[in-house]
């Protein structure tokens, strides 16, 4: 295993490489992984880092510690006053806007990846936790996890992504009712309203499950892995003839790879395929 994979410096993320499955872990476990300013920009770096690793063919974000995260760390917002300050009103909400535009697209950098990002989750998974995990290919938790959509809480509208991208998950109402009322959601309750594809007994299951499922990614044709998350992201934000169109083209492009080739070689010889990165 390679835990400085790249010679990549990060200080709030934990980065590993095993075999094809990296491993992005929020590491402030003395603060809950609440997600202060550096931790937004290093999973933004780590995202890109993944993307343009060719031994890496899958993502898990995970938190160190008793939580995945506490949500954003609240002296990141405490200290945007200062951050925005200018004389002239409009220029200070400008500086805000773009501040905004920004954490959004280091949480969006996890849905830009081209390879799968799975969400191990345990323990708290609020506020900033929610923007993230939405942004992931895959939720998985373990019972002891909670979700709460926890801005409503401290006066604000979430404005990172998890209005935008919970919808699609969990559907309009649900969405509404999380919102408005910032309510937890417990592990069960994940699965059974579809938040989380799994929720697991205990926290050493979640993390043996996960695996699991990422090392049967892992093994398939990267190319092909990559195409299906391009495809199914954009299928959830056109038409169906609009994604239609968009795969055949993708596809007069990719389909006629060494990955398939070995894979029909490998099932003509009764074996595992090798592909390459």
């Amino acid at each position: 295993m390679d835990n400085n994979p790249g010679g990549a410096k990060f200080n709030t993320v934990h980065l590993s490489l095993d075999g094809h499955i990296a491993r992005i872990e929020l590491n402030r476990p003395e603060k809950a992984n609440a997600m202060e300013l550096a931790m937004w920009q290093e999973i933004r770096a780590a995202m890109h880092w993944l993307d343009t690793t060719p031994e890496a063919r899958v993502g898990i974000i995970s938190g160190a510690g008793k939580h995945f995260t506490a949500g954003i760390d609240l002296s990141l917002l405490g200290g945007i006053q200062d951050s925005i300050a200018d004389e002239c009103g409009a220029h200070s909400r400008e500086k805000l806007r773009a501040l905004v535009l920004d954490l959004q697209d280091t949480v969006t950098a996890v849905e830009r990846c081209r390879k799968p990002v799975i969400a191990q989750i345990h323990g708290a998974c609020v506020g900033g936790g929610i923007d993230l995990i939405t942004a992931c290919d895959l939720r998985y938790c373990s019972q002891d996890a909670y979700f709460s959509v926890k801005e409503i809480d401290v006066g604000m509208t979430a404005d990172v992504g998890t209005l935008q991208r919970l919808p699609k998950i969990v559907g309009e109402a649900l969405t509404r009712e999380l919102a408005y009322t910032g309510r937890n959601v417990n592990g069960e309750e994940a699965q059974e309203i579809r938040l989380v594809n799994r929720c697991y007994a205990t926290r050493g299951e979640l993390t043996a499950g996960v695996a699991s499922i990422a090392a049967n990614i892992a093994a398939k044709s990267p190319l092909a892995v990559r195409g299906c998350k391009e495809m199914i992201t954009y299928a959830r934000d056109h038409s169906v003839a609009d994604g239609l169109n968009y795969i055949a083209t993708w596809n007069a492009a990719m389909l006629l790879s060494k990955d398939l080739e070995e894979a029909l070689a490998a099932g003509k010889e009764k074996r595992l395929p090798v592909f390459k990165n």
